[in-house]
């Protein structure tokens, strides 16, 4: 069974920052692709902000089994539309990967129902992290 993925990026840095154009010359949403397409089991394809619809549309998405979330620069620009799209696959089953300043993005703020500011305290308490299905 292949794994239909969407690597969805943001395409802001890539196409301002010459530095960043000259890493990803084809934007970090491509990199990440071609990684994953080394796998025989991953086919993965990309979608970026500036798409029509961001790339995800009804259609697309419904044919997306893991979507890749980048974005760092302009989470504002964002459609509404397109967050709760996004957020209504993912209840239905779709997997999510928000990578790095995705933390801050819409759609994770959306499923997760906080603002997700980077706040934390250190009282010396414990974590009990579960493993359900390490096959997943």
């Amino acid at each position: 069974m292949t794994i239909r993925t969407v690597v969805w990026g943001e395409n802001i840095h890539e196409n301002t920052n010459e530095i960043v154009r000259g890493i990803y010359p084809e934007g970090m949403h491509t990199t990440i692709a071609n990684a994953l397409n080394a796998d025989p089991a991953i086919s993965a394809t990309t979608a970026t902000l500036q798409e029509p619809e961001h790339g995800l549309s009804e259609a697309r998405l419904a044919e997306t089994d893991v979507l890749t979330w980048w974005g760092h620069k302009d989470h504002g620009a964002v459609s509404d539309v397109v967050v709760e799209r996004v957020a209504k696959r993912v209840w239905e089953g779709m997997g999510l990967l928000v990578l790095h300043s995705g933390h801050f993005s819409k759609i994770f703020k959306r499923l997760m129902g906080t603002p997700c500011a980077l706040k934390w305290r250190e009282a010396g308490e414990r974590e009990r992290l579960w493993t359900i299905n390490p096959r997943h």
